[in-house]
């Protein structure tokens, strides 16, 4: 295809805002994606990669790597044919985006990604709040919290706590705009990106998930120790922190204030029964007394290690995860958990399930990627995502999902295109 660098720029850098600002809708994704992907094909000639490009690609599709190696592991191939297809994006960016690095701009992609996300789904808050009445006075009445969160989540057309991860990063992006536009003097900008931060943490407290909460704040933090410190003097920033701290324990006040449920579910639900541990049908009422508890949580990951120690050294399969798990919840007579079908809910432990010892493996490689980028390009934002997304699949699987396999599949590659940018700088 004859076309000019200066249009190829543009259209490729217009695809990946695209790409970045529909990430939360998987049909519209998947097409901008689809696009983007023929587009480069079509300009393959100008994919450009270094040995540290292909290294950091290979770390990248390690995960969908190990699952076509050990294909033949499932019992059904069109189930794992289906799991194979949610994984493919972790081969499609590092070809296509990390192939464009010199031609992208990561804090450019950004700025995009931080505005148009907050504002799309605020825009959704408001058709929603119009649309569900109901739901919006149980929340001023402080009535079933969670409820609502997973109510506007599939309002928008998402899993909650995938919406909530989403959002959070969203929020750490507005946070660290505010300071990286303070340079600018400009009253208009500061106010536009506060109000941006502040719509995005409202609607991280709303959708409520704490873990979504929890990594919000410690990006926050992170990006006050590692960033604001640069931009302005001890003073400012002594009065700074003692403005968002006093902001922050206002947010929490307002969370615990509205969501009073939480403070007795952590006194007398989320601890409780730490002795039933596998044993959760001996309690009356499991539904009533530990549906919602960690003993649960501990319970299934017991069960999973379990199992998952039978089937060494390559696993179930990937079609096989699930039907296996709730196979073995029956034969050791845990009812409780096989009449609710509780999948694994830890990304470490599915991997290690369906692919083994290679699973385990491959995802840890894949998270202290993440981990290596920000360190080597010391950017607050690479180091939030990271913090973020493997807090978040500590309690979910993520990477089994489009919205999970997507999110960090793009963010990882845009990350990668910063970092070898600083390479060929430090070079020169």
């Amino acid at each position: 295809m004859n076309i000019s660098e200066k249009i190829y720029v543009k259209i490729i850098n217009v695809f990946i805002v695209l790409i970045s600002i529909t990430l939360i809708f998987r049909k519209p994704c998947t097409w901008f994606i689809i696009l983007y992907s023929a587009f480069c094909l079509l300009n393959y000639k100008k994919l450009e990669f270094n040995k540290k490009a292909l290294f950091i690609s290979l770390f990248i599709a390690l995960p969908l790597i190990v699952e076509l190696v050990l294909f033949w592991n499932n019992d059904s191939f069109v189930l794992g044919l289906k799991s194979l297809e949610k994984s493919t994006a972790l081969i499609v960016f590092p070809l296509f985006v990390i192939g464009n690095y010199k031609r992208i701009s990561f804090i450019k992609i950004a700025n995009f990604y931080r505005i148009f996300t907050t504002l799309i789904v605020f825009v959704f808050y408001i058709f929603y709040i119009k649309t569900d009445v109901m739901y919006l006075t149980k929340y001023s009445k402080g009535i079933d919290i969670w409820e609502l969160g997973y109510s506007f989540a599939n309002f928008v057309g998402m899993h909650g706590p995938a919406l909530n991860m989403h959002m959070a990063f969203v929020a750490i992006c507005n946070f660290y705009f505010i300071f990286y536009k303070i340079k600018d003097n400009n009253i208009i900008v500061f106010i536009s990106n506060f109000l941006l931060f502040i719509t995005s943490i409202f609607l991280v407290i709303y959708i409520n998930s704490k873990l979504a909460l929890f990594n919000a704040l410690i990006g926050i933090l992170m990006i006050i120790f590692f960033e604001i410190r640069k931009k302005i003097n001890t003073l400012k920033l002594v009065g700074l922190c003692g403005l968002l701290l006093i902001m922050f324990f206002g947010i929490i006040n307002i969370y615990v204030k509205e969501n009073p449920y939480m403070i007795k579910k952590y006194k007398e639900v989320t601890f409780a029964h730490m002795d039933k541990i596998g044993k959760l049908d001996e309690l009356k009422d499991p539904e009533g007394q530990v549906y919602n508890s960690f003993v649960t949580r501990l319970s299934i990951w017991k069960s999973t290690i379990e199992l998952s120690f039978k089937n060494l050294p390559f696993g179930v399969g990937a079609s096989d995860g699930k039907p296996q798990l709730f196979k073995y919840y029956k034969q050791t007579n845990q009812f409780f958990l096989e009449r609710h079908k509780l999948p694994v809910h830890n990304q470490f432990l599915d991997a290690f399930l369906k692919f083994g010892i290679l699973g385990l493996l491959s995802i840890t490689l894949y998270f202290l990627n993440m981990f290596y980028l920000g360190i080597k390009t010391k950017n607050v934002i690479i180091c939030s995502f990271s913090f973020l997304f493997f807090a978040s699949n500590l309690t979910d699987d993520f990477l089994i999902r489009f919205d999970g396999i997507v999110f960090s599949a793009f963010w990882i590659t845009i990350f990668t295109t910063f970092y070898l940018k600083t390479i060929d700088i430090d070079t020169r």
